[in-house]
């Protein structure tokens, strides 16, 4: 997924997650991008401080479909 498709389906109200379901990426109250880890609590920032270069590679986030929809 691409920067701009990882932010709208986190805006759309998608999961988006990173390398396994244990990392989710989340938009927090002030508007900053972060890879949460859901075990520990752990965040780092979804770019660098330039807000474009990602900290992780693309084709490793995914959605996960949920049962239903």
């Amino acid at each position: 997924m691409t920067l701009s498709e990882i932010k709208s389906a986190v805006r759309s109200g998608k999961v988006v997650y990173w390398s396994n379901t244990a990392y989710e990426v989340v938009l927090d109250s002030l508007g900053q991008w972060f890879i949460k880890c859901n075990i520990n609590g752990h965040c780092i920032g979804l770019t660098h401080t330039d807000g474009v270069t990602m900290n992780e590679n693309e084709q490793d986030f995914f959605t996960k479909e949920v049962q239903g929809e």
